[in-house]
């Protein structure tokens, strides 16, 4: 969720969701591995046992293909975005506010689903998803989704927040104390679709509704929201690992974040649970992009149809706190167990404001919207302090 876009990726963008795409030839086959493959992944997305050794679905892969992973994780869908044009990546892990990015940049190609066996097994809710389809060809195979959800301590919280105001608003908490550099936000420009959702609530005089989608009236109260929560924050986080350490040691006690944080606290035995409050969240749909000229195709190959299979999907998603794309691993998975996918969120699908990267051209609004160069920019000038 940082770093700042080039020049003309908003107009890239828009023009990849206009259809405005290379044609491709699609492989007709796969063939021997390559012997490795390098990916570009979110943390804790591509595990091999070395956090915990029931979480490895990686070595069996290496051993059965031949093909040995590679892993360079990222923060951020920018930095995804930014690793993907600097090259020497086979598949990408991207979220919907980057995927659409990559296409218009050419920097991934469509895949001929008829080479991936298991495609068949995808949640019908995502196999023509639009932050990945485009044209009809898909850039990829779904990988995991879920909400961004509001993680809070629950020695401060007794019982769990009903609005995102706690980290927007100056406010005491249930313990007395101010929230004053005691909450976070994510220091990436996609959090701003997080305030509009919240004033989409808070404010329905704004007439807010796509968050992703915000004319220059919306787009300023955003700003003056996140202006104002700037006196409140303690330290804006992009890393992960950094975050779980702020809840342990510098006293955070509320803050938007992922489910990968939340498990890894309440694993280590921290008074720390999550909601996700009234308004609503935004969240994430992934999606494992092949890359352009990718250097070991058919391993990559192999690892697209390895990332759906039910074993790994469960593993995943048990590891993360997020949700499969093949349904089927929600029942007899060990390590997810048969309640797993509903505590993940499996029935909210529709309740969740997926990523996607905002331009001009866009369809809640009769207006022109605020593109994401502007937002890149503006939330710079925001966590500066401008």
């Amino acid at each position: 969720m940082k770093s700042i876009l080039r020049a003309g990726v908003a107009m890239l963008a828009m023009a990849a969701m206009n259809g405005a795409v290379l044609a491709q030839e699609l492989p007709t086959a796969v063939g021997p591995g390559e012997g490795a493959v390098n990916i570009v992944a979110w943390v804790g997305y591509i595990e091999r046992g070395e956090s915990d050794p029931a979480y490895d679905w990686v070595t069996g892969f290496e051993k059965d293909t031949g093909c040995k992973v590679a892993v360079k994780t990222a923060a951020t869908s920018d930095e995804m975005v930014t690793l993907m044009n600097t090259g020497g990546f086979d598949l990408v892990t991207a979220s919907g506010d980057a995927s659409l990015r990559l296409v218009a940049g050419k920097k991934v190609v469509p895949v001929n689903t008829d080479l991936i066996p298991s495609w068949k097994t995808v949640d019908d809710r995502l196999k023509d998803a639009p932050w990945f389809t485009v044209d009809g060809k898909h850039y990829g195979v779904p990988y995991q989704w879920g909400p961004n959800v509001l993680m809070y301590n629950t020695g401060v919280f007794k019982s769990a927040p009903t609005s995102w105001n706690v980290v927007f608003e100056k406010m005491d908490l249930p313990d007395g104390k101010s929230n004053e550099g005691r909450v976070q936000a994510y220091d990436g420009p996609i959090y701003m679709a997080d305030a509009a959702l919240y004033l989409k609530t808070k404010n329905p005089a704004l007439g807010i509704k796509d968050p992703y989608e915000l004319n220059e009236t919306q787009y300023a109260a955003v700003l003056d929201l996140l202006k104002g929560q700037r006196a409140l924050i303690g330290r804006y986080w992009h890393d992960a690992t950094v975050q779980v350490d702020d809840f342990k040691t510098e006293g955070v006690v509320a803050s938007g974040s992922w489910p990968y944080q939340v498990n890894t606290l309440v694993a280590g035995g921290a008074p720390i649970a999550s909601t996700v409050p009234a308004e609503g969240a935004t969240g994430w749909a992934d999606t494992t992009m092949l890359a352009a000229g990718a250097a070991h195709p058919n391993c990559a190959y192999m690892w697209l149809e390895h990332s759906l299979q039910p074993a790994v999907q469960g593993a995943v998603a048990a590891w993360f706190g997020s949700v499969p794309v093949v349904p089927a691993a929600c029942k007899g998975d060990p390590l997810l167990t048969d309640t797993g996918c509903a505590t993940n969120g499996f029935d909210n699908f529709d309740k969740i404001a997926f990523w996607k990267t905002p331009t001009q051209q866009c369809k809640s609004e009769a207006d022109q919207c605020v593109p994401y160069s502007r937002w890149v920019s503006d939330y710079i000038g925001v966590m500066g302090g401008q």
